[in-house]
């Protein structure tokens, strides 16, 4: 059974990708069955009787010539309808019997049914129906009242109506494929969107970590160099610091990096996402670094979801590391957490030269902005706002107020 289903569908899809050879073969085939029914009597003493009467010349013509325009009926089905509509009014009328030339025209007319539109289909097969029927009543040789010419009534009628259900139920597949292949191009898009963002989401934390902990190592490096024959004791401290910024930016790093493992892959690091619990490490190593940190948290009662957690972490993070490359080696800095209802409002602010800290950081077109332009897309992403400017009489502040919950899409892929 296996076998043959195959070799029907190879049949099968073979007949569909040469359509030309299967209208040959149906040609043939009406024409054997026109042929065979030219030798029969339908009026028979006892019903239809076979070998009683033989076609004549014109006959035969009319059937070859009408199962001939069958080979073109996809190319011209209107054409080829005219055609043997035609030829079947010429032997139904001059025919004594008649051959079963209408055959031919029955068969066209379900290609038209089922290559054009309901409306056309009801407008050519009524139109059919009663030139066929009329001119074998009206103009046959045999009485109007005959089964042959209720016959010919039938058969165009069925025609017209299997031909409009091929043509439904072509439609209805090809509607049905139509959104199966949206569907897939839209998980498709998504898939792709999703990806895109998530990309963005990982370069927003390596630009965080980055440029947080090579700041730290930068600053403390340049102190070790310039205490390192006076006070060789404050060099070792702040050797040791570059290396606890070192190990804590690898370590970061690795935790970031990680997620983009494939399956099969060695297991990510096990390590929670930095947040809010582990600020005051955070301002520790500003402060080991030189940068003098004011922190006030009023927002004990407050429990952000992981995406908002990690996001405010972020933004104290690259406000700090902005403070510390460009407010000046005076600068102080003070950040702040408030819980205000259902939103959490992060501060940092410093009182360092306001030129300098916002040219590298505020305008996007000079090559820098990165961070801002960082911190701005990350708290959009989870619903809230962002405001970056020079403060009045002198430094810079950074002010993210955030939803305690993200937003639902956002919160799902930070988390």
């Amino acid at each position: 059974m296996t076998s043959l289903a195959a070799r029907y569908d190879r049949t099968r899809r073979w007949l569909r990708e040469h359509p030309l050879a299967f209208d040959g073969a149906l040609a043939v085939a009406a024409l054997i069955c026109m042929v065979a029914g030219s030798f029969a009597e339908p009026n028979g003493p006892h019903g239809p009787t076979f070998g009683t009467r033989s076609p004549d010349l014109r006959s035969i013509v009319l059937i070859v010539v009408a199962a001939a325009a069958l080979v073109f009926r996809r190319r011209a089905p209107m054409a080829v309808l005219s055609v043997t509509g035609a030829l079947s009014v010429v032997e139904l009328v001059a025919g004594d019997p008649a051959a079963p030339v209408a055959m031919s025209a029955v068969i066209a007319l379900f290609t038209v049914a089922a290559r054009t539109d309901r409306p056309t289909t009801w407008r050519v097969g009524l139109l059919t129906m009663a030139v066929l029927t009329g001119s074998a009543m009206f103009f046959g040789s045999s009485p109007w009242y005959t089964q042959e010419n209720l016959g010919i009534f039938a058969w165009t009628g069925m025609a017209a109506a299997a031909g409009d259900a091929v043509r439904s139920r072509r439609a209805f597949v090809d509607a049905i494929r139509e959104r199966a292949e949206r569907a897939e191009r839209t998980r498709e898009e998504e898939a792709g969107r999703r990806v895109a963002e998530e990309r963005l989401r990982i370069a927003r934390d390596l630009h965080d970590v980055v440029a947080h902990h090579i700041a730290l190592v930068n600053v403390q490096a340049g102190v070790a160099a310039h205490v390192m024959d006076k006070r060789p004791d404050q060099a070792k401290e702040a050797l040791a610091h570059v290396r606890e910024a070192s190990r804590s930016a690898l370590n970061e790093l690795r935790a970031t990096v990680g997620l983009l493992r494939q399956s099969g892959d060695p297991e990510a690091p096990t390590e929670p996402a930095p947040g809010l619990a582990v600020l005051d490490e955070l301002i520790a190593t500003f402060r080991h670094a030189g940068l003098p940190v004011d922190l006030a948290r009023a927002d004990d009662s407050a429990m952000p979801s992981a995406a908002v957690d990690l996001a405010a972490y972020r933004i104290i993070q690259e406000a700090l590391t902005n403070v510390q490359k460009h407010a000046g080696p005076d600068a102080k800095a003070e950040v702040s957490v408030v819980r205000v209802g259902s939103r959490l409002e992060v501060t940092v602010i410093d009182n360092g030269p306001a030129a300098d800290n916002a040219a590298v950081d505020a305008v996007p077109s000079d090559g820098g902005g990165h961070g801002l332009i960082g911190m701005r897309e990350r708290v959009t992403a989870l619903g809230g706002t962002l405001t970056a400017g020079p403060r009045y009489g002198g430094g810079f502040r950074v002010q993210a107020i955030l939803p305690l919950e993200a937003r639902g899409a956002r919160a799902g892929e930070d988390t």
